[in-house]
């Protein structure tokens, strides 16, 4: 199944609202990404550039980005990234699969 990091911050209104009602957002989290038909694999609260950053587990993309919508729709967060994540195995295969199609390719001038 495939897997996508999703990254994003908090708004201010959302850290206003978190410290005078602390509330768990990993729960929230799981909520969305369960009623996209995902699986919420990781959740945890980073620092740098993002808030927080989340691993998922969803066939369809499309829901899952369906679900950012949501989330980002109300206000609480932005800067939401998502990308494709792969296993080393995956990758492995994907090497296996180039060398398969390699000759396929000719390079401009070549």
């Amino acid at each position: 199944m495939p897997r996508f990091i999703v990254t994003g911050s908090y708004t201010g209104s959302a850290m206003k609202a978190m410290i005078e009602s602390p509330s768990d957002r990993e729960a929230a989290a799981r909520a969305l990404i369960e009623a996209a038909g995902g699986t919420l694999e990781s959740f945890h609260l980073t620092t740098g550039d993002s808030d927080f950053a989340i691993m998922v587990t969803i066939d369809d993309a499309t829901a899952l980005l369906a679900g950012l919508l949501v989330t980002g729709a109300s206000g609480a967060v932005s800067n939401l990234k998502t990308q494709r994540a792969f296993t080393a195995a995956e990758f492995t295969a994907m090497q296996q699969k180039a060398g398969q199609i390699a000759n396929a390719y000719k390079a401009p001038g070549g």
